[in-house]
């Protein structure tokens, strides 16, 4: 019978200990050993082969994932990454298993964000190209025109990152606030978006990703119902599982 091997950052994202995208670093970093061995990006792993992290074995066991949606106060920053950030999410929520975020928020913006230790669902989510919605509420600083409502929706040129951003939905809610529905996950994209109409964020909050909707305080999180995890399931069901590094701005704003 043939062996079934599998690449390391696919490993350590099935057992739940991260995303691919942060394996993907730490193996970088030299911090991941296959056997007592760094190994180098892409290495495959067999059934008997012993995985350490900063000298932790990771262990393939049966486990039921975590799925969890917080409202992020504006300063906490979207890093696993402890020793790096005082204010980081992983440390703020405290949680008593291993999570990460499935995205990022900028420092400066606050709202929903999903986190689990589930890599499988992590990596159908951030593809952009599965149009997955994300809704934000945006205050700015001066009156909000048609005309910017307009530009808004029909594609903004970020010439910084060489790209024209997909349309969306925009709808003015106040003479300073408007809602902005994505399915695009640009670095900085709506802030981006609204300078180059020359117009400065104030305030940026995400109220949803796809059907989970922000329903808790800022600062406090809960576990996603049956309902919402199975139609979040359903609605990633079509989301290709070959992997591709993603960009750093997935689902960041």
């Amino acid at each position: 019978m043939e062996v079934q091997l599998k690449r390391i950052n696919k490993y350590l994202s099935e057992v739940g200990y991260c995303s691919r995208r942060e394996a993907d670093k730490l193996i970088e970093a030299g911090r991941v050993t296959i056997n007592g061995t760094v190994p180098e990006m892409g290495t495959k792993i067999a059934p008997g082969d012993v995985v350490h992290v900063d000298g932790e074995e990771i262990k393939n066991e049966k486990q039921s994932f975590v799925y969890i949606a917080f409202n992020k106060p504006v300063g906490i920053v979207c890093t696993t990454d402890t020793s790096v950030e005082k204010d980081n999410i992983i440390d703020f929520i405290n949680y008593p298993k291993r999570i990460f975020p499935i995205g990022r928020l900028d420092k400066p913006s606050e709202g929903l964000i999903l986190l689990t230790d589930d890599g499988d669902i992590v990596n159908k989510i951030l593809r952009a190209s599965n149009n997955h919605e994300k809704e934000y509420i945006v205050t700015v600083d001066k009156p909000i025109s048609q005309t910017f409502i307009e530009r808004m929706a029909g594609g903004i040129p970020l010439a910084e990152l060489n790209q024209v951003t997909k349309k969306c939905k925009v709808e003015k809610l106040s003479t300073y606030q408007f809602r902005i529905i994505l399915t695009q996950g640009l670095n900085r994209q709506i802030r981006r978006m609204c300078e180059y109409l020359n117009y400065e964020v104030q305030t940026l909050k995400r109220v949803r990703i796809m059907n989970i909707k922000m329903d808790t305080a800022v600062g406090q999180y809960r576990e996603l119902t049956k309902e919402e995890l199975s139609e979040l399931n359903r609605l990633v069901s079509d989301s290709s599982k070959a992997y591709r590094k993603p960009s750093d701005g997935n689902l960041k704003r």
